[in-house]
């Protein structure tokens, strides 16, 4: 079971997670109806700790400009666990999809090499849907 961010896990100094890039996705024929709008972002999770960590699982919270709040937590990124060493990063590539402007953040959640519970925030970062929100696919400025 995904271990949440709570008083046996700590912050790990070093451990940090960038939002590297973020690419709108629009295709009616594709996306569902209620949540035409994907947002593909591109995460690089980098340690700089003094220790190795294993990366367990994942929570986002997808707060919408209508007031909506949908939190997604599971274990793995992208189906994987993966083990890093001091110096070593992992980065992949996920999306959300929504019906309207959303900002995403969450937390990854791991144990570090002498089994401590672990966890890093990641940045919260803006889903706006570009005016010209017509065409399929659209490399968005990251602030």
């Amino acid at each position: 079971m995904l271990q949440h961010v709570s008083a046996q896990s700590k912050e790990l100094p070093g451990l940090r997670a960038t939002l590297d890039r973020l690419v709108y996705f629009h295709d009616p024929d594709v996306l569902q109806t209620d949540a035409p709008h994907a947002f593909i972002y591109f995460i690089t999770i980098t340690n700089l700790s003094d220790t190795s960590v294993t990366l367990k699982g994942r929570r986002w919270v997808i707060r919408g400009e209508d007031g909506h709040q949908n939190v997604i937590e599971g274990e793995g990124i992208v189906g994987k666990e993966p083990t890093l060493a001091t110096g070593e990063s992992f980065s992949y590539n996920s999306h959300h999809a929504t019906h309207c402007n959303c900002t995403a953040e969450g937390s990854f959640h791991g144990i570090d090499s002498s089994g401590h519970l672990i966890h890093l925030r990641i940045p919260s970062f803006q889903m706006t849907i570009p005016p010209e929100a017509s065409g399929s696919q659209t490399e968005l400025e990251l602030s």
